[in-house]
Formats: structure tokens, sequence, C-alpha cells
């Protein structure tokens, strides 16, 4: 017996939900640009408002510079841009959070969501990732008390990572499943982490680190070199049970993919 497959439709917007504002234009916003090409509609979204990713400023000050910096750099993909109330430093998985991720979900009708990955370095962004997944899971369901119409089905799930492939103990972690190359939309992507001025100072306090952007970048030609192109972006695809297997965003991008998922 052999089951039928069914072709399945996923709406075309792309949701990338972090932790911080920067998040989405460090990890990624290469990709971003590419799917917003394929006539995607981009929408960014932050669990907290960075509150505490700033000098010289109280954490209500660095939070208002921070979504104007947000709302710069999503404009350069035409996206929306929304922060979810969480606070930087102190995010914990709530009910409330989780449904205000699934009304946002709901709201953007995404076909497509991007979060952190679950073994990310940085607490916040695991505490991101544990609620994404689990609103996405249940976006679909009429009986979640939010008022947002349900989507009619579970969206397709990403995970991006940041500049290394190790854990928060420094362990290497699983390979991706595929990687983007990037640069073709890399001035982009440069574009976009400009706007976000305020990391500058905090990482030369924080890491003694001169130049955040670069580092950034340094990053992408890292995970570029693995792969034999300038640039590149890595993601896993949660393909566990609860989440429909379609690969959306490998095909729409095919052109620009490495797979390296055995």
């Amino acid at each position: 017996f052999k089951r039928k497959s069914m072709t399945i439709e996923f709406n075309k917007v792309a949701l990338s939900i972090n932790a911080h504002p920067d998040d989405a234009e460090a990890w990624n916003a290469g990709t971003l640009k590419l799917l917003k090409d394929k006539g995607y509609k981009i929408v960014i979204a932050t669990m907290t408002g960075g509150d505490l990713g700033g000098c010289n400023m109280t954490m209500e000050e660095t939070a208002r510079v921070r979504f104007e910096e947000a709302k710069k750099a999503a404009a350069v993909l035409d996206a929306e841009y929304y922060t979810l109330g969480g606070i930087d430093g102190f995010l914990f998985d709530t009910k409330e959070l989780r449904l205000k991720v699934i009304s946002l979900i709901r709201k953007v009708r995404a076909g497509v969501v991007f979060t952190h990955l679950p073994t990310d370095y940085h607490s916040d962004h695991r505490t991101t990732a544990n609620i994404v997944e689990t609103a996405a899971m249940v976006s679909s369901l009429d009986t979640v008390p939010v008022n947002e119409k349900p989507v009619s089905i579970t969206p397709l799930l990403y995970h991006s990572s940041p500049l290394t492939l190790r854990d928060p103990l420094g362990f290497q972690i699983v390979p991706p499943h595929f990687y983007v190359d990037v640069t073709s939309v890399i001035e982009t992507k440069k574009k976009m982490l400009g706007y976000h001025k305020s990391q500058v100072d905090l990482m030369k306090h924080m890491h003694k680190m001169d130049d955040f952007f670069g580092f950034v970048l340094e990053g992408n030609k890292n995970y570029g070199r693995m792969v034999g192109v300038e640039y590149a972006e890595v993601y896993w695809q949660h393909i566990g049970g609860g989440f429909q297997k379609e690969k959306q965003v490998q095909n729409d991008l095919s052109e620009f993919l490495i797979n390296k998922m055995s």
C-alpha cells in the first residue's frame, strides 16, 4: 500500500523571528533578500527590543534606538518589523510570548518561519527557538486562544546559525542541512547591518571587537570557504514530528543552494 503524495502550497511569506535587533541581519539577511527576489513577502520580528545592548544609555533609551535601527534595516527589504515585548537577557518561555508569536504567524500568514538553532550559543536565542517551534507547530489549530484566524497549514520551520558551528559548550554541532550562496546579495546584507550602529560600540565594550560588521561578514566568508563560494549562510530544516517535510526554500533558491545533507 503506497500512500499518494499530496501537493501542498505554502504561502510565500517568510517570517524571521529572532531574539534581538540585528540577529536577522547577521544570520539570514542574505537568504531573506534572495527570497524577496523570488516574490516572497518578508517579515522580521524580535522577541526582545535588545534593551541591554547599548552603551551609556538606559534600557528604555536603548530599546528606542534599536527599534529605529531595526525598522530602517527591515525597510531595505520592504519588510514589516515587529518586537514582541520580551526583555533582553531575561527572556523566558512564557504562555504570553507563545501566544504573541502564534498571533504574529497568523497575522502575517507565514508559510515559512526562520529562527535560531535550539543549540545556539546564546540563551536568549535558545529560548526564542523553543518558543517559535511550539508556536509554529500549533499555529494552524483553531483551539488556540488568540483572535487571529489559524493559518491553513503548519508553516515550514528553518533554523539559522550564528558564526560558528559550535554549541554553548564549544562542541561541534550537527552539520547544516544546506548552505545558501549569498555572494550576489552581500551588499544588501552589508546595508542592513550598517543600520545597527549602536552595536559597534557595544561590541567594542563587550568583546574588544573593533569591527563588528566585518566580524559578521568574515563568518559568512568562513561558511563560503566550506562550500567553495565567497559568502554563505547555513540552515537546518525542522523536519521532526509535527512539521511538514517539503523543501520549499531549497526548491525556490535552488540555484543558490549547496546541499550538504546526506
